[in-house]
This record gives C-alpha cells, sequence and structure tokens, in this order.
C-alpha cells in the first residue's frame, strides 16, 4: 500500500516538473522571438483589442462593485476603530495593490486565457499548427509570441481602469450611503497616495498577464483528442491561470514586502 502511494506522488511530482519544463521552454521561445515584436505588430495590435478593448465592459463592471463592497467592508473595519474620514485611504490602497490587480487578472484568465487555450486548441486538433509547420511558419512566432505580449501591454491598461472605476464605485457609496463628501474622501486619497502602491499594481498586472498568456499558449498547444480536448483545454486554462495569480501575488507580496 505505501509503494502504492508514493509510486503515484512520485509520478505526479514527475510529471509536475516535465509540465513546468515544457512551460519554461515555451517561454524563452517566446522571448527569442522578442526582436520581431515591431515587425509583426499587426499580430500584437489585433491581440491587444482583444484581450484589452473587448474586455473593458466587462472589467468597468465589475470593478465598480467591488469598489461599493470595499468601501462597506472598510466602513465595517473602521467602525469604532477609526473616524469613517480614513475611508477614502481604506478602500483606495486596498483597490490599487489589491482588488484591483487580482480581481482584473482572474476575469483576464476566464476571457483570455481560455479564450487562447480554446483557439491555439481547435487548431492543434484540426492540425492547422501542423500546417503551419510545413509552410515554414513558426507557430510560437505567430501565434505564442503575439498573445503573450498583448497581455502584458494591456493587462496593466486594464487595472488601471479597474482602480479608476473602483474608486469612483467607492465614493459613491461612501457619499450616497456613509454621509462622507466629495471632499473628504478625495483628501484622504490624495493623502495616503503612494507612487509605489501604483506602480507595485501595475507590475503585478504585467505578470499576471504574461502568466495567464503563456498557460494559455501552453496548455492549447498541449490539446489532444478533438472537440472534447478543446474543452477540458479550456476549463483547465481558466483553473490554472487563476490558481497561478492568486500564488504569484503571494510570493510578490513576500518578496516586495
Amino acid at each position: 500500500m505505501i509503494y502504492v502511494i508514493f509510486g503515484k506522488l512520485g509520478n505526479k511530482t514527475l510529471l509536475f516538473f516535465e509540465e513546468f519544463g515544457r512551460i519554461a521552454v515555451l517561454f524563452f521561445d517566446i522571448l527569442k522571438e522578442a526582436p520581431l515584436l515591431v515587425k509583426k505588430r499587426r499580430l500584437v495590435l489585433s491581440q491587444m483589442e482583444h484581450i484589452g478593448v473587448n474586455s473593458l465592459p466587462l472589467v468597468i463592471i465589475i470593478a465598480i462593485f467591488t469598489g461599493a463592497v470595499a468601501a462597506w467592508q472598510a466602513a465595517y473595519q473602521l467602525k469604532g476603530l477609526a473616524p469613517l474620514s480614513f475611508l477614502g485611504t481604506a478602500t483606495s490602497r486596498a483597490i490599487i495593490t489589491e482588488l484591483g490587480p487580482v480581481l482584473t487578472g482572474i476575469i483576464i484568465a476566464g476571457r483570455v486565457g481560455a479564450s487562447i487555450a480554446a483557439e491555439i486548441g481547435s487548431m492543434k486538433v484540426t492540425e492547422q499548427i501542423d500546417a503551419l509547420e510545413t509552410m515554414g511558419i513558426n507557430p510560437v512566432r505567430f501565434l505564442a509570441m503575439p498573445r503573450f505580449f498583448a497581455s502584458i501591454f494591456m493587462l496593466p491598461v486594464l487595472i488601471i481602469f479597474a482602480d479608476v472605476i473602483a474608486v469612483i464605485g467607492a465614493y459613491l457609496v461612501s457619499n450616497y450611503f456613509l454621509g462622507i463628501s466629495f471632499d473628504v474622501f478625495f483628501f484622504s486619497v490624495k493623502r495616503f497616495f503612494a507612487m509605489g502602491d501604483f506602480t507595485f499594481g501595475m507590475f503585478k498586472g504585467m505578470v499576471f498577464g504574461g502568466l495567464t498568456a503563456l498557460l494559455g499558449c501552453h496548455i492549447g498547444f498541449s490539446t489532444v483528442g478533438g472537440a472534447e480536448g478543446v474543452g477540458l483545454s479550456t476549463i483547465k486554462a481558466f483553473v490554472y491561470a487563476s490558481a497561478v495569480i492568486l500564488i504569484s501575488d503571494y510570493v510578490l507580496w513576500s518578496i516586495i514586502f
């Protein structure tokens, strides 16, 4: 019984490192294609539109309710401990450093990461990637590189929109339900605003975007089993990307602070 347990554990460990190695190889292959970024700018710009512009309505909806909930939670936490005049800084710092980047990253993992895996996976099972290789077109250059860099470029932009909209949502709750004026709320935001918090949030966005696209591309290239395999890859991409975003968020906090 013990031999069976340790045997399965060993197999899972080997599979994990094998998978990690393939992801690392794909990452370095993408970096090798980085000098062609300007030459392939049409592909990158197309992906930037898909990842950024088309995701904006969903990000705005999520952000405004995130800010509203953050205001209620902050007011509850401050009740009896500190004046509500600190509500602006309590909500804005939480939004800029944590809620904005992480929730936007998870939204992109669900919308974009799964989409990348489905698109590339469909091409893999229908042998379109084999056709590209036959024509001398590098699939990493044509498919993975534009999506990877477009995600890195666009996620910080989406996070900026999410931060602004979430702070507005927090202000609306503070003003209309908690009686805090515009001047008091935004004076608190301005007084305790730190550029380092904003920079950290943008850096996390770049990391989350790169990881989401990288996992989506890797899972797409690894897809087998026809339409059923594409469906499984879509789910796998979202689950893996969401988990990696939360894990990397913790790691980044541990390293920087």
